[in-house]
């Protein structure tokens, strides 16, 4: 019992010297913890700032218009005995953030310091939960299409704003527009009205299908490459399996369908498809799509959709080596991704991207910093495994065209036009990747040749 009771109290000693250690940094061997390093207060001009002590920030709040490039600390409280490395009276550019190095005996701790202007945008304006709003943030105008044969007098928005905003007519309320319909949205200072403009649209030429019923329902990778699509292709709509099957989507002047079919962790095989996707391979939903391929209809199948050309008719399409991480421990690339183009500079697909001059057989899709999941559905090439020796051999049990890969690897392949059906473009590189966990995507330099990839190929499957 004795030992017992000293070891309770060793452990609860240490415990209480490791929380403390947590709290502050050390600054020599010389252990002083007379005490704490903390910002009570801090104000900028005439603004306080939000001390935040768990992320070791202080934010300062000014109005919208504000020219923060001298402003003046004018009030400064510390912990009992700190010290920091500014004063009262000293002056500072804030149009970028200061570190605050507050010290206390032999602790210390830093602080970053920014300026927030006052925001009132609006980032995203859904109606219905179903028709993505594109929002010009210059003009503070917002374009809605809807089906022909919608209601518009009752539909309803779902606005996403600046963080604190308040919009009005209030986010989820049903509203009349008939007419353009003016929102405005304010904070502090701020205030910002967008005109709403919603139109009927025509028929589809190019089709998204998803396994979701809407698009909010889809995983975040998905929803990124469909709202894109929304947003910048004209004559585009998201539909899903289910639609298509119960004969709710107007194929009349569809030209191209795209599906990007994400699975967190990875998906490999015939069957691991078919249990991850019933929707897209129910029999009345592969008769449609047979129907439409053979009528001339084009598809551009990305990420783990690359499985899908063995319903339409294709010979043996399930590539033979695929994996990938779940999203939210998506691995962060130490430098920009590629992969090879080597023999197929000219395709169509990597026209007009952002290349690197040192190696322009190659596309880069990310950037340093960028968190990806690296999903990979592609076809291992060589004698040692897999069934396919070379690519004479890959071309030859597939029916399909290699267009992007290494020497071991073909990552993106094509079915080409016949008198009999429609082209297939299939991407199954790792590197093509929409979404990044928010706030870590990187620069936005290479990433930018994915939209550009997905345009190309929507420009070339069209004719």
């Amino acid at each position: 019992m004795y030992m017992k009771a000293i070891n309770k109290i060793v452990l609860c000693t240490l415990s209480l010297c490791t929380l403390f250690l947590l709290s502050c940094n050390k600054k020599t061997s010389s252990f002083d913890i007379s005490g704490d390093c903390r910002i009570d207060s801090l104000v900028l001009d005439t603004y306080p700032g939000v001390v935040d002590h768990a992320a070791r920030t202080v934010v300062v709040g000014v109005p919208e218009t504000y020219d923060a490039h001298l402003m003046t600390l004018t009030a400064l409280k510390l912990s009992a005995g700190a010290t920091a490395n500014y004063k009262v009276g000293d002056k500072f550019n804030m149009t970028s953030p200061i570190v605050m190095h507050v010290e206390n005996g032999n602790v210390f701790q830093d602080y970053k310091v920014s300026v927030k202007h006052d925001e009132a945008r609006i980032l995203s304006f859904v109606l219905n939960d179903l028709y993505l709003g594109i929002v010009d943030q210059v003009a503070h105008t917002i374009s809605v299409s809807v089906p022909v044969g919608t209601d518009i007098k009752s539909l309803v928005p779902t606005i996403k704003t600046t963080d604190g905003a308040t919009v009005s007519p209030q986010s989820g309320l049903p509203c009349d527009f008939t007419n353009p319909v003016d929102f405005t949205v304010t904070y502090n200072t701020a205030s910002t009205t967008y005109t709403v403009t919603v139109k009927e649209k025509g028929n589809p030429v190019f089709l998204y299908l998803g396994l979701a019923q809407t698009v909010a329902q889809l995983n975040p990778e998905e929803q990124e490459a469909v709202n894109w699509m929304l947003s910048n292709i004209e004559n585009s709509d998201y539909a899903s399996f289910e639609d298509l099957k119960l004969g709710r989507v107007v194929m009349t002047d569809c030209k191209v369908i795209w599906w990007h079919f994400h699975k967190d962790g990875g998906l490999e095989g015939k069957g691991a498809f078919e249990a991850n996707a019933p929707e897209a391979v129910d029999p009345l939903v592969t008769d449609k799509l047979k129907e439409f391929y053979q009528a001339g209809g084009s598809f551009l199948l990305t990420r783990y959709a690359v499985n899908l050309p063995f319903y339409l008719g294709e010979a043996e399409c399930f590539p033979n080596n695929a994996w990938g991480k779940k999203e939210d421990e998506a691995e962060r690339v130490g430098g920009p991704w590629e992969f090879a183009i080597t023999g197929h500079t000219d395709h169509a697909l990597w026209q007009n991207l952002i290349m690197n001059n040192e190696a322009l057989d190659h596309v880069y899709t990310c950037d340093e910093g960028y968190r990806i999941t690296n999903s990979t559905a592609q076809y291992h090439i060589g004698a040692d495994w897999g069934g396919y020796a070379d690519r004479t051999v890959f071309c030859e049990k597939t029916g399909a065209h290699d267009i992007a890969g290494g020497a071991d690897a073909v990552v993106a392949w094509e079915f080409k036009r016949t008198d009999s059906h429609g082209a297939i473009i299939c991407i199954g590189s790792g590197c093509y990747d929409w979404y990044s966990i928010a706030g870590e995507e990187g620069t936005q330099y290479y990433h930018k040749n994915i939209a550009k990839i997905t345009e190309n190929a929507f420009n070339y499957l069209k004719q």
